[in-house]
């Protein structure tokens, strides 16, 4: 390529870079979603330096290019450095930007597990012992121990003999997240593993609510999950549909190579792991420290978990919209 069609290629990416370049050296900082595009741009002219000094183009360009790149590179790991801020970026308007964007697969993560808790919760409920093709009679019964109405502790862990919040903390931490993982990572078997735990997850989900509130243990159970629930249930679908994109992304790669399709769907579904993994400390926080309390009344914690439903999602639904203006 002749070194005038590539500069007239190739100009107007540089004079943007250029004006970006001198707003950062002024001290102007950006959000999250400019400094991700910062970080491409910035490598972008550093191949197309590459490229010029390979094919012997002038020295007044490769200097103009060079001058760029060395500012370009202050700027880009400076802005490296500010984990922190990333961090917060990404959690004020990222997260809930990268939700939105991916609301498609969201829709059908959400469809296949709540469609699966809501159906079989309510074929238990009509069909009491039909709880027993989903879970052991042990099982049910240690269910049953766990929310029964004169417990003075709720949850998985009442009947284990941990007094501790800090304990449930942990324990609800661990096996969370690897919930979480597994309906993630198993989307890798072309979406079928992610379809899998989906489905299991809600039909047991659902399973122990049916059942639960048929034997009248509505206050106890529904009180115990109503809080935390609105960031565990998320999660899990959050997961589930990081995991269907990269399955889908392995199906259906479109013209790209597959390893590239899931390079690209792996850079977004890593990221929304990363909320999810936020939402599940979230919500061990409140299933350790106030959900497995009986101190409270049931309607306090109705109350509570309405609430903490209503903020996230209107956290989801508004967060991030605000974008700053382009120069």
């Amino acid at each position: 390529m002749k070194q005038s069609l590539f500069e007239q290629r190739h100009s107007a990416e540089w004079k943007r870079f250029g004006k970006r370049l001198e707003q950062l050296e002024s001290g102007k900082r950006e959000e999250s979603s400019r400094a991700e595009d910062f970080s491409g741009a910035y490598r972008s002219l550093c191949q197309q330096l590459a490229l010029a000094q390979d094919r012997g183009y002038s020295s007044h360009l490769i200097d103009q290019l060079q001058q760029l790149a060395m500012r370009g590179h202050q700027q880009f790991y400076r802005h490296r450095s500010h984990l922190g801020a990333r961090m917060l970026g990404f959690l004020l308007a990222g997260f809930p930007r990268l939700v939105r964007e991916e609301w498609r697969v969201i829709a059908l993560a959400s469809l296949l597990f709540y469609g699966s808790l809501l159906l079989m919760g309510g074929l238990v409920y009509g069909f009491p012992d039909l709880v027993y093709s989903v879970l052991s009679a042990e099982r049910v019964t240690e269910m049953e121990s766990m929310y029964t109405p004169d417990a003075t502790r709720l949850g998985p862990l009442s009947e284990r003999g941990a007094s501790d919040n800090w304990q449930m903390f942990a324990y609800y931490i661990m096996n969370n997240i690897g919930i979480a993982f597994q309906t993630f990572a198993s989307g890798l078997l072309f979406c079928l593993g992610s379809l899998f735990f989906l489905l299991l997850n809600g039909l047991m989900i659902g399973a122990v609510a049916g059942h639960l509130t048929q034997i009248g243990y509505v206050q106890t159970f529904w009180s115990f999950v109503i809080g935390h629930g609105a960031f565990e249930l998320t999660a899990i679908t959050f997961a589930g549909a990081a995991g269907l994109k990269l399955g889908w992304a392995l199906l259906a790669p479109g013209r790209l190579p597959r390893s590239e399709a899931l390079r690209q769907a792996a850079a977004r579904a890593i990221q929304l792991i990363a909320g999810v993994i936020l939402l599940l400390l979230i919500a061990a926080f409140i299933e350790g420290y106030w959900s497995s309390l009986t101190r409270f009344p049931a309607s306090v914690k109705y109350v509570v978990g309405a609430i903490l439903w209503l903020l996230v999602g209107s956290y989801f639904a508004f967060a991030g919209r605000q974008r700053h203006a382009p120069d």
